[in-house]
């Protein structure tokens, strides 16, 4: 599939790597304040606290500066009309977002999108900024931690690309396949005259989806970046792509993934390309850098297994590849850095492809949400410095683990957490669990 496929030629100074949360947010209010034709942002969630309401902010002043700007915004339907996990009371970010354009004279497109007609069973989490002839591509969202706004911040991979035909397929993208669907619905309209998507246009929206794909003038040789989308099992382009790179890579992966739960088919190739005797560094989250965990002196909800059940789906892992990690082919490096969390994803093979997505490269990202990505391929090897740059950068705050041993086992785990990993296991309901986390 990689000598196949066809991309986007990119000049080697077109891409810039801004390393840290507060780059990215300095990055997107520059933009958006310079910003002359259009303003595309597709996350998860803007959340209503410090962060989102600035860079609301930022698009509604760049709305009144220039009221004929396209400007849109796409978040999760379900994400956006729900308060946090834990935080009873909240009523949704769609609340600010319906008060903000009330009083705007010159109000912008808030969109949801329910991918699924329950968030549990799939979300959308297609990443990118894209302002002008420049997308920015992080799989953050925005709020306080991703932003780094106070004294947490929740670390990801922030990269700019500066290309007008890579900037007018992801829009086009978006305009196509979300914002022109039936089952897409304005997040800002009165509560009086509220109009929501018909059940039958949201069930039916995943096959839809399932199409998607972005258009662009295609060349084969050269540094070049390749959009892609995905959603489902079947046909799902990213996924292939995940696997062809793990499989055709001739010397050495690094991969950086929160959530340590890979789809059985990227476990088998990652377990042959071992077995082949190349190298694979993997760069993941401790259990406690991840965004569920609940330290121990705080009071106890079920969300709060899952960073333990990733940590046992790790352990078991490195217990199979026990002799490629003392051999020195495998190399796994747990990120921990305070009270702060991990977000990274992507994949480079032999410094030559990265793959830069949001895609968390667990069963759930493969199967349920709706993901993009953007491969980069660099045959002059203009980028090869820039990119190690980023992976020093990014092991900075890792330590390597030398024995599955070193990872603890249930019985060290936390009382509740016990209690709750126990009854999973006498139920045998972990194999449905994995495929859904």
């Amino acid at each position: 599939m990689l000598n196949k496929l066809g991309g986007i030629p990119v000049q080697p100074d077109a891409i810039r790597w801004l390393l840290t949360p507060k780059g990215l947010k300095a990055e997107l209010l520059e933009r958006i304040a310079s910003a002359e034709h259009s303003i595309y942002i597709s996350a998860l969630y803007l959340e209503d606290d410090e962060a989102g309401r600035e860079i609301l902010a930022a698009l509604m002043s760049a709305k009144q500066r220039a009221p004929s700007m396209d400007i849109k915004v796409l978040v999760d339907f379900h994400r956006a009309r729900r308060g946090l996990i834990g935080h009873k009371g909240d009523s949704g970010n769609y609340q600010m977002y319906r008060k903000v354009m009330a009083e705007a004279e010159h109000p912008i497109d808030i969109l949801g999108v329910p991918v699924k007609s329950r968030e549990f069973m799939g979300v959308l989490h297609l990443k990118g900024f894209i302002v002008d002839d420049t997308v920015i591509y992080s799989g953050a969202s925005i709020n306080n931690i991703y932003l780094h706004q106070q004294e947490k911040y929740r670390f990801d991979r922030y990269h700019v690309i500066d290309s007008a035909e890579l900037a007018r397929s992801m829009r086009q993208m978006i305009q196509t396949y979300l914002v022109e669907d039936i089952a897409v619905c304005s997040l800002t309209q009165e509560k009086e005259c509220e109009k929501l998507p018909e059940k039958n246009d949201v069930r039916s929206l995943k096959n839809r989806l399932s199409k998607a794909h972005y258009e662009f003038t295609k060349v084969n040789q050269g540094n070049r970046v390749t959009p892609l989308v995905g959603l489902g099992r079947k046909k799902n382009r990213l996924n292939k792509l995940v696997v062809d790179m793990v499989a055709q890579s001739k010397e050495s992966l690094f991969i950086c993934t929160p959530y340590f739960n890979p789809p059985y088919i990227l476990a088998r190739a990652m377990a042959k390309h071992l077995k082949d005797g190349k190298r694979i560094d993997i760069v993941v989250g401790d259990k406690t850098a991840n965004d569920f965990y609940i330290p121990p002196e705080e009071e106890f909800s079920t969300i709060g297994a899952l960073p333990y059940m990733y940590e046992q789906s790790l352990r078991k892992f490195a217990k199979r590849q026990q002799w490629a990690i003392e051999s020195g082919q495998l190399n796994i490096h747990l990120w921990k850095d305070d009270i702060n969390s991990y977000h990274l994803k992507g994949i480079s093979a032999d410094d030559k492809c990265h793959l830069l997505t949001g895609s968390n490269l667990n069963p759930r990202a493969w199967a349920l949400d709706l993901e993009n990505g953007l491969l980069l391929q660099d045959e002059s090897g203009a980028w090869k410095e820039k990119f190690n740059v980023e992976q020093t950068h990014i092991l900075q705050h890792t330590e390597r683990l030398y024995h599955y041993s070193q990872i603890e086992t249930l019985n060290n785990y936390p009382a509740p957490v016990r209690k709750i990993m126990t009854r999973i296991r006498r139920l045998k309901a972990d194999f449905l669990l994995r495929r859904i986390l």
